[in-house]
């Protein structure tokens, strides 16, 4: 009976887009078997190796991520301090100008009392040698009038209490006359 198929099959025409039965049998068997060797060891392995890389870019992505939340964090401390430093300069230029103002004020108050005390001192020592030159003048002055006295006398004023007398008189007529002066100019006008 294999003989009439094979003689069946010779009679009938052949089709060249269907292979014979033994290429599909014997295709089929390579199929399988590579198949099964993709499928055992080339498929874990594959798997292994892209399992390995997606941790490897997720791990990466977190070494990224907290990197930048570690930078964040550095950026924003940054900044806190660079506030706080700007901060401090300000206060410390308001204080170096209040001490300014304060210090101002207080060589202002000395160099006025400086003024004051240098200005008392010269009045002072004015007045006292406006006294000592008018003790002086009044000597000089009594002497002089002595001598005028005597010469229109023509007798000596010897007598010290007498030639006192005249002179304080004379003095005295002296200053009321010259206070009375400015009195009767401030009149005239």
């Amino acid at each position: 009976m294999l003989n009439a198929l094979i003689i069946a099959a010779a009679e009938e025409p052949h089709n060249p887009l269907i292979p014979p039965w033994y290429d599909i049998l014997w295709s089929a068997v390579a199929f399988v078997i590579i198949f099964i060797v993709m499928w055992r060891v080339v498929t874990p392995r594959i798997t292994k190796m892209l399992d390995e890389r997606t941790e490897a870019i997720e791990g990466g992505i977190k070494k990224a991520e907290a990197a930048q939340q570690q930078a964040a964090a550095a950026l924003d401390e940054y900044n806190k301090q660079l506030a706080d430093a700007r901060a401090e300069a300000s206060r410390i230029r308001e204080q170096a100008r209040a001490d300014a103002t304060a210090i101002g004020n207080e060589v202002r108050e000395q160099a006025s009392a400086d003024a004051a005390r240098i200005t008392a001192n010269a009045q002072a020592q004015i007045e006292a040698e406006r006294q000592s030159a008018l003790q002086s003048l009044r000597a000089e002055v009594g002497t002089l009038a002595l001598d005028l006295a005597s010469g229109v006398i023509g007798e000596s004023l010897s007598d010290d209490a007498k030639a006192n007398a005249v002179v304080d008189r004379f003095l005295a007529d002296l200053e009321s006359s010259r206070n009375a002066e400015p009195t009767q100019a401030g009149t005239e006008y």
